[in-house]
């Protein structure tokens, strides 16, 4: 926070306005260790997992992961005990082994990681507490999953670059998102070259928040408003840029390189709590009775009667080394219907989502082109269907999570421990899919301003880190997987 403020009064002072400007740390720290871009730890015989937070997204994971085969939960965090007893139970009555209860103070989380009964550690705690909690994981030798996103400025990607190539572990972004079934279905139809050469892409995060925002024990502690109230640029990039980063092998064969970043006025928050004004200064009196301060320096009376930086709609978009072109969005504060967009177009061709609609032009005639037919779009879909949605799918969509895409994403991100492969999701990618909360509130604070883009794998991405193969895992269905139990290989 004080970091970002510093940099924006620097920048808003030195005229750097006309080139593009270059954030955080100054150059590119000499690499000490070997990348870790195509790392093939030793194979896990047995995941074992410890899941930090059981508020949101935290209780949803633990129910996935124990029906992965191979994946035993074995421990538990978060601030409150009530938190941890409702998932251990759940693990208990369906003949899974009682897992260890971490629980009491804020500090409890760290006994966790270091528990040799946990090989990697799963963090679904709030974002001010991801990056401690990464860094923390990988120091003591465990591999890290993280929720989205997980590390805000390039300070601490290079961190966690760096101790990631030292310790030579795991270090994944869960963005659940690229697991998607359209995404997957997109995902195929690129490396079958339908589309013909990749030239644009675009995704966001619209999603009206409004009530989540304003409502007690939705966010703890209102972290979410929190960095609204603080922040301005793209805090949540990584739903809408994750998928189309794989569609165009971004960081595989391509890497980012100048971003520029607009936003909107805020109006939508400052509306809704006028119209909610009771209700809400309701809350915030209540708030008053316990000290809330927290690592954002701002009690929950400020952040829930504003004012806000952050502005309705965020738009940022991004050019690549090899000149193609990425427009990412973001409005969580507007009555809009759910859209991550999901579009790729080239030169053969292109797809959009929301509604799913595909145009193809495969032969070059330059028709007057239209949307394919209903059954066109039958065909295409059961023809592209990514293997993974073909021979997992149906389970996935039993044992849910935003419609089978987080069980799909657990499943790969455990199958590719126990067999010693690299992660779908590396931790380049993972740093800067993230890192675009700084990028963008950069050049948002400069009037649009372009910002060069960190390469965390220091030219790796030219040929030496591979793209994402088609993968799949295959699962029987039984009655065990139906009963949210373990599931067969």
């Amino acid at each position: 926070m004080s970091f970002l403020s510093s940099r924006r009064n620097f920048l808003k002072t030195s005229g750097m306005t006309a080139a593009a400007l270059s954030v955080g740390c100054t150059g590119i720290p000499k690499r000490k260790h070997p990348t870790v871009g195509n790392l093939a730890c030793p194979a896990l015989e047995t995941v074992k997992v410890g899941v930090i937070g059981l508020g949101m997204r935290g209780p949803g994971a633990v129910y996935r992961l124990a029906a992965i085969p191979g994946v035993r939960v074995t421990a538990l965090c978060d601030i409150y005990q009530a938190r941890v007893d409702g998932p251990s139970k759940w693990l208990t009555d369906n003949g899974h082994p009682a897992p260890k209860g971490y629980y009491g103070s804020t500090e409890e989380w760290k006994k966790l990681v270091e528990d040799p009964e946990v090989n990697l550690v799963y963090v679904a705690s709030p974002w001010q507490m991801h990056v401690e909690m990464v860094l923390f994981a990988m120091e003591h030798g465990k591999h890290v999953a993280c929720e989205v996103p997980m590390v805000f400025t390039v300070e601490d990607c290079w961190k966690i670059v760096e101790l990631a190539e030292e310790k030579r572990v795991h270090c994944m972004l869960l963005e659940n998102c690229c697991y998607g079934e359209t995404e997957m279905l997109a995902l195929n139809m690129a490396r079958q070259g339908v589309f013909g050469t990749l030239v644009h892409g675009e995704g966001a995060y619209i999603h009206d928040l409004r009530g989540w925002n304003f409502v007690e024990g939705s966010y703890e502690a209102f972290w979410r408003l929190k960095w609204n109230t603080l922040h301005g640029g793209n805090p949540y990039a990584t739903h809408g840029l994750g998928p189309i980063c794989q569609y165009m092998n971004v960081g595989r064969g391509d890497q980012m390189r100048v971003l520029t970043c607009l936003n909107s006025g805020e109006f939508g928050f400052s509306e809704y709590v006028k119209h909610h004004q009771a209700r809400i200064d309701a809350i915030a009196a209540k708030s008053e009775t316990f000290a809330d301060k927290d690592k954002y320096g701002l009690s929950t009376k400020d952040a829930l009667l504003g004012p806000w930086k952050q502005g309705d709609m965020s738009t940022a978009v991004i050019k690549t080394e090899l000149g193609r072109t990425i427009m990412i969005q973001h409005d969580t504060t507007s009555p809009r219907p759910y859209t991550r967009i999901n579009l790729i177009s080239g030169t053969k061709g292109i797809l959009k989502d929301y509604p799913l609609q595909i145009a193809l032009d495969q032969d070059y005639q330059a028709p007057h082109l239209g949307w394919a037919s209903p059954a066109q779009m039958s065909e295409l879909i059961a023809k592209y269907r990514h293997p993974l949605w073909r021979d997992s799918g149906e389970i996935a969509k039993k044992l849910g999570g935003h419609g089978g895409m987080d069980f799909l994403m657990d499943l790969r991100l455990c199958y590719c421990l126990q067999n010693g492969l690299p992660l779908d999701i590396n931790v380049y990618e993972s740093c800067q899919w993230s890192v675009l909360a700084e990028l963008t509130e950069v050049s948002n604070a400069n009037d649009g301003a372009p910002v060069i883009v960190p390469d965390f794998t220091r030219g790796a991405w030219k040929d030496e880190i591979k793209p994402l193969g088609i993968e799949t895992v295959k699962l029987d269905i039984d009655e065990n997987a139906k009963a949210g139990k373990q599931l067969s290989v």
